[in-house]
C-alpha cells in the first residue's frame, strides 16, 4: 500500500515585484523552502489540490470536483508559464477516482486538463516539476461551491485511495494550493485580511482543521473573501495527511498583489 509522506499548503500566485521587491523575494524563497521540505520525504507522486481559473471549468460545464487521470499534462501557458509537458500519474489518479466512487463521490475524470497557474506556480517554484502530478480540482467559481464538510470527506477518500489502492511503497506528497484572503471583482476588491490569514494558519499549526471546517463556506467567504475560500484546499491537504500539527513557512500580506500569500508544512502521521 502507498503512503502520504509529506504535505503542505501554499498560495498559488506570483505577480510583479515592482514596488514590493523585498516581500516578493521572501515569497519566492518561502515557496522554494516549502518545496525543499516536501522533497526531503522523497515523494514519487504529487497530489495537488487546487482551483481552476475558468480555463478548464467554465459556465458550459460545472463539475464540483475533477481528478486528472492522464499520463502527462500540457500547461495552459497563462502568466507566460512555459508549456513544457508535465508528467502525470494515471495510476494514482485512477485510484482516487475509484475510491471516491466507492465513497459516494462522482468525480469528473480528466484525460485532458490544461494546468493553469494554480498548479504550475507551486510546482515550478517548489522545484517539483519532474514529479508526476495528480491534479484534484475544487470548483469554487460556480454555485453551489462544495461545502467544507464535503471537501473534508473527499480528502479522507483521497487518503484511503493512496493507502488502499496504490502500489506498495508508493510515496505521495499532498499540497493544497490557493488563498489566502482575497476579494476579486466584488465589493472589497483588492483587500487582504491579515487577521483571517493568521487565524487560518494558526489553526492548522495546531492541527485544528475541524475548527475551520465548522466555520462553513459562508463565514470563510465573509472573513477571507470570495477567492479566500480556496483555503478549502489547505484544509483538504491537512485532513488527507492526518496532520497532527503544522509549521508556518512564510507569510506576506501582498496588498500589491491583492492577496495574502503564505505557505506551511503539515506534520504527517
Amino acid at each position: 500500500m502507498g503512503k502520504i509522506v509529506a504535505a503542505g499548503g501554499t498560495s498559488h500566485i506570483l505577480m510583479s515585484p515592482k514596488g514590493c521587491e523585498e516581500s516578493a523575494a521572501r515569497v519566492v524563497n518561502g515557496i522554494a523552502e516549502l518545496g525543499r521540505r516536501l522533497k526531503e520525504a522523497r515523494p514519487d507522486v504529487l497530489v495537488i489540490i487546487t482551483s481552476d481559473h475558468m480555463f478548464n471549468i467554465n459556465l458550459s460545464m460545472q463539475p464540483r470536483f475533477v481528478v486528472g487521470i492522464a499520463d502527462s499534462y500540457t500547461p495552459m501557458g497563462d502568466m507566460d508559464i512555459p508549456r513544457d509537458l508535465v508528467p502525470g500519474s494515471r495510476e494514482v489518479g485512477r485510484a482516487i477516482a475509484l475510491q471516491a466512487d466507492e465513497d459516494g463521490f462522482d468525480l469528473c475524470q480528466a484525460e485532458e486538463y490544461s494546468l493553469d497557474h494554480g498548479i504550475m506556480i507551486p510546482i515550478l517554484f517548489m522545484g517539483m516539476k519532474e514529479i508526476p502530478v495528480v491534479p484534484v480540482i475544487v470548483n469554487i467559481n460556480t454555485d453551489p461551491i462544495p461545502s467544507a464538510r464535503r471537501c473534508v470527506a473527499l480528502a479522507e477518500s483521497i487518503r484511503q485511495a493512496i493507502e488502499k489502492r496504490t502500489p506498495d511503497g508508493c510515496r505521495v506528497a499532498v499540497v493544497g494550493a490557493g488563498g489566502l484572503s482575497h476579494w476579486l471583482c466584488v465589493p472589497r476588491h483588492g483587500e487582504v485580511s491579515e487577521k483571517f490569514d493568521h487565524m487560518v494558519m494558526d489553526e492548522l499549526v495546531r492541527g485544528n482543521a475541524e475548527k475551520l471546517v465548522a466555520m462553513g463556506n459562508e463565514a470563510i467567504i465573509d472573513q477571507g473573501g470570495n477567492a479566500g475560500v480556496e483555503i478549502l484546499t489547505w484544509i483538504m491537504a491537512a485532513v488527507a495527511s492526518e496532520a497532527s500539527s503544522g509549521e508556518k513557512v512564510f507569510y506576506e500580506a501582498m496588498t500589491q498583489w491583492f492577496t495574502g500569500i503564505g505557505g506551511m508544512e503539515f506534520h504527517v502521521k
